[in-house]
Parts: C-alpha cells; structure tokens; sequence
C-alpha cells in the first residue's frame, strides 16, 4: 500500500511539472536599439504568432544594448535576436549557436545582408576619401553597433586610420536618425549608419538625398542602397546553449512558414526567415579590431 501511494505521488508530481512546464513562457530576447516600446511594437506580433505555431506561449523581451550580455548569461531568455557582432560575442563567450538568419525587407528589397555608410554633406568639398576624414569631427551610433560603428571602422582600420588618434573627436549619438541629423546640421562634419537609414528618411520626408555625399561608395550591384563597407550578413536569432534541441527545431520551423504578407512579417519590416548564415567574416572582424568577444580591454 505504502508503496502504491509514493508512486501515485510520484506521478501526480510529474504530471504538475509537465504542466507547468507546458505553460512557461518561452522568452526571445530582442535588440531594443530604439527603445522597449519600439521594440515590442515591432515584434510583439511574432510572439503570438509563434505562440500559436508550437502552442507555448512566447513572451518578446526588449533588451537594451547594455542588458543584452547579461541576460544571455543568466539565461533570462531562451532564444535571442542582436546585430551580427553581438551575436559572435554571444557565441564566443556564452556558447549560443544561430538557428535562423532574418530576411530584411527595406524600401520593398528582400535583404540577407547589409553594410554601412560614411557620409559628409554634399557641400563639403574637403572630404571625399576616407584618408580626409583624418583631423574632421566624426559621429557614429554606438561602439557596439555592428552596422552603425564597426563596419565603418573596420574600412578605416584597413585603410590605415585610427579614429581615436586621427579624429579631431569621435561622438557616439545613440541612434542612427541622430547621426544623420547631426551631420545634416554640422554638428559634425561626417559619420556613419547603417545601410538603408538614409533612403528609410527620404522615404519619410525627413531628409534630402541630394544633401549629402557617400564617402567611398562600394559598386555593389546586387544591393539596392547606398554603402560604404564590405557587406555582412542580416540579424541571426541565437539560441542559448542550455535551449531545448526540440523547442528549437519548433521555433524554427514556425519562423520558416512565416509570410512576407503575415503580420509578424509586415510588423517586423521582414520578409520573413532563412537557415543561419555564415557569420566567419563578423567574428574576423571582431578579431581585427579588438571589439566585442576579442576587446583586451
């Protein structure tokens, strides 16, 4: 009897943990680099559409640039969304692995990868190669925007530069809108966003093409904006090491079947999601320039 009763026990407690564990939130930690209400207004709708894909609620978590690391190393999130560059930190550091790579959508583009660009005013006749950028005023996002810092600074890394000794002064304005702003308004006399900020502002009227000129402008053919840097590829979402193998392949499956038309698609501004890209180049690239994984600092 005795023994009857601690399996019935046994059981009753295997199935209370079943079902909680059916109903815990799956968290998916997103990059909030215009804020958390930004961020869940974009994404929110690929939490309830992957709740109703593997039928486990998904929670979206907004995680500013500098809550991103911790939280991927306290495993508050289970799968998580950043830059490329933060990713390989992820993964060098915490042992996460890509599961999905982000197709953009920009100005009806279908995109897999995307660079930066280096612009002046139109109107400044004193820069126009990246070695007249020695002894100017410069702005960028932030140091560990992959799009909005690093790429530029892998080009001048290349190209001999070192911005923190051949800048008269290196600004970091937290957006990509205020670099555009503060070059706009000669705050400074050049920086550097990510591809398709600027088309995305002409686009709403808040600025003007023909007031600015792209430093070193690649000829890339098959890519529709205008860029400055080697090309890198899209956002990957990341999975923590302790992940469930299974709720992964769910995930990812649902992020597949995923339509440009859906709302979590119109939403996100993507298209939708593709096997994990090679992300060998951002990890050089972190190499390079002693940055994110590889900072000695």
């Amino acid at each position: 009897m005795k023994k009857i009763i601690i399996t019935i026990s046994i059981l009753v407690i295997s199935c209370y943990t079943l079902v909680c564990n059916a109903g815990a939130a799956v968290k998916l930690g997103v990059l909030a680099k215009n804020g958390p209400a930004k961020a869940l207004k974009k994404w929110a709708a690929t939490g309830e559409y992957l709740s109703q894909k593997i039928g486990q609620p998904v929670e979206i978590v907004p995680l500013e640039f500098d809550k991103v690391f911790p939280a991927v190393e306290a495993a508050e999130v289970d799968f998580f969304l950043v830059n490329s560059s933060m990713f390989i930190t992820t993964k060098v550091k915490f042992g996460t692995s890509p599961i999905a790579t982000m197709i953009n959508s920009r100005q009806g583009k279908s995109l897999k990868s995307f660079g930066g660009v280096v612009f002046t005013t139109s109107y400044n006749d004193g820069i126009n190669s990246f070695s007249d950028l020695k002894g100017k005023t410069f702005a960028a996002v932030k140091k560990s925007s992959f799009g909005g810092w690093q790429m530029a600074f892998k080009e001048f890394a290349d190209a001999g530069i070192d911005p923190a000794k051949d800048f008269a002064s290196l600004e970091f304005s937290g957006k990509h809108d205020n670099v555009v702003f503060a070059v706009q308004n000669e705050q400074v006399e050049a920086g550097t966003v990510r591809t398709d900020t600027l088309e995305r502002m002409v686009a709403s009227g808040a600025i003007a093409m023909e007031d600015f000129k792209i430093i070193e402008k690649k000829d890339n053919a098959d890519f529709p904006f205008v860029c400055s840097t080697k090309l890198y590829p899209e956002w990957p979402l990341g999975k923590l090491a302790s992940t469930d193998n299974d709720l992964a392949i769910q995930v990812v499956t649902a992020l597949k079947e995923l339509q440009p038309g859906d709302k979590a698609a119109k939403n996100a501004k993507i298209i939708g999601w593709t096997d994990p890209l090679d992300y060998s180049d951002v990890e050089t690239l972190q190499k390079s320039l002693e940055v994110g994984a590889y900072s000695k600092k």
